[in-house]
């Protein structure tokens, strides 16, 4: 349990700067699906590398070729088209704004959840969170009226990969009851990589990115996505999940900071506003905060 901080403060400051390594990669020459194809090819290299020591050659190979039809479908819906949309997204909103947007898909997860997951009910308490993580997200994606229409859609094309993520969710979650989670990882990441190679490869830039935004997308695929993938999964076998997804909160707020200092883009009051809304929407959604009603005061007769 003394390490359930320090790990958790590490995978919010991983996740928290895959954002600013995204945006300064789109804005060095590259484009969205080379990028991310890129970034899960790196990844998933790594991480077989990680199975076969931690598991051995034969049953890391065993593993991924007994769960292919899970991770295959995990990999193309949780991981290549939430990419896809983040880095796309990107190319038209600060990247701060676009960690506060995704910070949803704890929201989306518990919908999908009462679907298909059945084990909680929709109480009062969660269908308030559902509406203030909405109205959140409306105030996050109008409040930045310079950017214009596009703005507006770069900021729902990351909110769409929130869904695309919670799907990956319960689809991981499901999952997981058969596979041990560092296979899924790597498999999704190598489905990830096959999926985008057909668009990546329509999409290779004309001329080569600059030197930033190859640093960007090296530190993107070793830290924010392979070394990121293991300590999520030391988090969840340390403490479990529940409190492993307490990085939704503390990630936002690496991201606004490394936007700030290192990319000079604005706090404004709507992106707080909306990053509060969409907290609050997910602790009441997700039932980390429970609505209670009070007990009448019985008065002496």
């Amino acid at each position: 349990m003394n390490r359930y901080w320090p790990l958790l403060l590490l995978l919010a400051s991983l996740w928290g700067a895959s954002y600013l390594f995204i945006k300064v990669a789109v804005d060095g020459g590259f484009e969205p699906a080379p990028l991310m194809c890129a970034r899960a090819a790196i990844g998933a290299a790594i991480l077989v590398g990680y199975l076969m020591r931690a598991f051995g050659r034969e049953r890391a190979l065993a593993e991924l070729r007994g769960s292919w039809r899970q991770w295959s479908v995990l990999g193309f819906v949780g991981t290549a088209i939430p990419f896809w949309l983040v880095a796309w997204g990107e190319t038209h909103v600060d990247s701060g704004i676009a960690a506060v947007a995704q910070s949803t898909v704890p929201l989306f997860t518990v919908l999908l959840g009462l679907r298909f997951l059945p084990h909680e009910p929709l109480t009062r308490g969660r269908l308030l969170g559902f509406v203030l993580g909405l109205v959140g997200v409306a105030v996050l994606a109008g409040g930045h009226p310079g950017g214009g229409w596009w703005s507006v859609v770069g900021t729902l094309a990351v909110v769409l990969s929130s869904v695309a993520y919670a799907c990956g969710g319960v689809i991981g979650q499901r999952s997981m009851s058969d596979t041990p989670g560092p296979v899924l990882a790597t498999g999704a990441m190598i489905s990830a990589a096959a999926s985008l190679l057909p668009l990546a490869l329509v999409q290779l830039p004309s001329s080569p990115p600059d030197g930033d935004a190859i640093l960007s997308l090296l530190a993107l695929a070793v830290l924010g996505t392979a070394f990121a993938q293991l300590v999520m999964y030391r988090l969840i076998h340390l403490v479990g999940a529940r409190k492993m997804s307490l990085v939704t909160y503390l990630m936002p707020g690496f991201a606004l900071v490394y936007g700030a200092v290192l990319l000079d883009e604005p706090i404004t009051v709507a992106v707080l506003a909306g990053l509060g809304l969409i907290l609050a929407g997910v602790a009441l959604g997700s039932g980390s905060i429970r609505m209670t009603r009070r007990k009448p005061v019985e008065v002496p007769g």
